[in-house]
């Protein structure tokens, strides 16, 4: 009997692939690009066109559905990444500056729902929470005219404090009554959708002189300072945001907290028998995660726009839960799917501004990477990464392992 003994091999590098999540989202990305490639060319005119008489020259509608396609994403690409047809350096990098600027409020919105993610809560109110910090930091910032490190200051703890307060009543009512969270997050986006609409039809945020919903504007030393100088918008909110991707991976990774939120989000019974409290975990998360969000309202309030308007929020809010789904709830892969959507935000008013391709192409391509993500095994059965079942191999005598001796004894003296 051969004394060798037989190792179980890992798995390979094509094993690993097939099991990498970066890798489905990384796919989801190309076939959403794909996707909304084939939907911009069927309804291109030329592909149109040349469609007509495509059985006597198919080559005609091929060639003007690639130049459709390609025309569109190269205009996207120029609106979002680099210019090379600008005339000055400065227009052609202006395109990553506006990725950078339309992404800052997508990044923290999206870390405060990712966060909720691990804790296992479904948190859809980071529309409600930037809401009320991009209120209080709005009101902070016209109210006031304090020296410029001071109001700054004073703005994002109002903006943190303010979405704190708004995932905090979430947070305290689910842990609590047991109410599901995402009735709750839903209800209060409309209670501060419509909350905010009221104030600004009151002297106390509406614009002197002015009969429109629009707040007076920001005072000088309460608007973000700008990075890159004044041909750019990217403004001190980025580095704000890119902190609070290092503070949360920390609390996530580091920290005796970001276990225990990561653990009642794996199994809530388990972590109460544990000995973690899982109602402080729960509150905690809502806190933290609306504060977050609260962050992203001032850097659109104070960073971007300058005055407070009911749209104020835009769609950043729903937007983040998409960029927290590709980025798999992780802070680095939120801080890439941010920067991925800045791009598609700012290259696609590129886009129909330079090859009339309507905008809401970007929309359908973003709905698709949700629909592919949400669906690992169809991309893996598209791509040809399903993995293959392997037949065990047949034992041999010779592969036998004796029992040890000691395991005998204890066996026959335990009988």
């Amino acid at each position: 009997m051969s004394t060798t003994t037989t190792e179980k091999a890992g798995p390979g590098l094509g094993e690993r692939i097939r099991t990498s999540s970066a890798v489905v989202s990384f796919l989801a990305i190309v076939l959403s690009m794909i996707v909304g490639g084939i939907l911009i060319a069927i309804t291109d005119e030329a592909t149109i066109a040349a469609s007509k008489y495509f059985f006597a020259a198919p080559m005609d509608m091929l060639a003007a559905a690639w130049e459709a396609a390609s025309g569109a994403y190269a205009a996207m690409f120029r609106g979002a990444i680099f210019d090379y047809r600008a005339d000055t350096f400065t227009g052609m990098i202006k395109p990553i500056t506006e990725t950078l600027t339309m992404a800052t409020p997508l990044i923290t919105a999206a870390l405060g729902v990712a966060l909720a993610f691990r804790a296992g809560l479904f948190n859809i109110g980071a529309q409600g929470q930037l809401i009320i910090g991009a209120t209080l930091a709005g009101y902070i910032g016209f109210t006031l005219n304090l020296p410029w490190p001071l109001h700054i200051l004073l703005i994002i703890i109002a903006a943190a404090l303010g979405g704190a307060l708004w995932g905090g009543i979430v947070g305290v009512l689910k842990a609590r009554t047991g109410a599901h969270e995402v009735i709750l997050t839903i209800m209060l986006n409309y209670v501060a959708i419509y909350l905010l609409a009221f104030l600004l039809s009151t002297p106390m945020m509406q614009r002197a002189g002015s009969n429109d919903p629009v707040s007076r504007p920001i005072n000088e030393s309460g608007t973000y300072p700008l990075i890159f100088g004044p041909d750019f918008r990217t403004h001190f909110g980025l580095i704000i945001a890119l902190l609070a991707v290092w503070g949360v991976w920390w609390l996530l990774e580091r920290s005796t907290t970001g276990f225990e939120l990561k653990a009642v989000g794996a199994n809530a019974s388990a972590a109460r028998t544990a000995g973690i409290n899982t109602t402080r975990a729960i509150v905690l998360a809502m806190v933290i995660a609306g504060a977050l969000a609260g962050l992203s309202g001032a850097a659109q309030v104070n960073g971007t726009e300058h005055f407070v308007e009911g749209s104020v929020a835009a769609s950043i809010g729903f937007d983040a839960i998409t960029v927290a789904l590709l980025g798999r709830s992780r802070p680095l892969g939120v801080l890439a799917a941010a920067l991925l959507f800045g791009a598609f935000r700012s290259g696609g008013v590129a886009m129909q501004t330079q090859t009339g391709t309507p905008i809401d192409i970007v929309l359908v391509v973003q709905s698709l990477i949700v629909l592919f993500i949400a669906a690992p095994p169809l991309v893996r059965s598209i791509f040809g990464m399903n993995a293959r079942k392997r037949k065990p191999a047949k034992k041999t005598p010779d592969d036998t392992e004796p029992t040890p001796p000691s395991a005998a004894v204890t066996t026959g003296s335990t009988l």
